[in-house]
């Protein structure tokens, strides 16, 4: 990377924009939040280019500026999204339990074949899927479930930022990983042509 010609650099960074606005938006769900950490992700290339050492390709680089901007931004707004099941979150929990489980537990429906998981995740469309369908979470859930997956913080820092028991946790991320195969099996897996 030639940091000699600086607006060659930040044209670079601004390409990557959107993708980096969508990624913020999907982790923070919250236009204002995520335009800001782009901006403070941005900011940070911008004023340090020399830290790019091309270990990396730029795009990988600047979602890892990102994550922690996430991070920081979930830390400083923890408190104005609810985390305990209220409403309709906790209704739409009961009625998912009903309709996948059996009352002794056992799945009602043997779960589809998903074939070879590891080759899908190559799949582009599969990631645009994956995304919508974390995307329809309730909001707790989708917090907690990207917050654990792929902001890959650990069960106790998520516990200690947002003052949940690990039972707690667990249950949520549970609920949010069935939500997340009944979507994928109905809008992937069931027919990946259609979409």
């Amino acid at each position: 990377m030639d940091f000699t010609n600086p607006g060659a650099f930040e044209q670079q960074i601004a390409s990557h924009r959107d993708y980096l606005l969508r990624f913020a938006r999907l982790q923070l769900r919250n236009d204002t939040w995520a335009e800001d950490a782009v901006s403070e992700t941005v900011l940070a290339a911008l004023a340090r280019p020399q830290a790019f050492e091309r270990r990396s390709q730029l795009k990988t680089w600047l979602v890892g500026i990102l994550k922690h901007k996430v991070i920081d931004a979930l830390r400083l707004q923890g408190r104005e999204v609810s985390l305990s099941p209220q409403g309709d979150d906790a209704s739409a929990d009961d009625l998912l339990d009903q309709a996948l489980f059996a009352p002794d537990g056992h799945f009602a429906e043997q779960p589809a074949d998903w074939g070879n998981p590891e080759q899908e995740l190559g799949s582009r469309q599969f990631f645009a899927v994956l995304e919508a369908c974390a995307g329809k979470l309730p909001a707790a859930q989708g917090r907690l479930f990207l917050m654990r997956e792929w902001l890959e913080l650990s069960s106790e820092e998520i516990c200690k930022e947002l003052g949940l028991t690990p039972t707690n946790l667990y249950v949520q991320l549970h609920r949010a990983r069935q939500r997340l195969r009944e979507c994928l099996e109905l809008n992937w897996f069931a027919n990946p042509q259609a979409l």
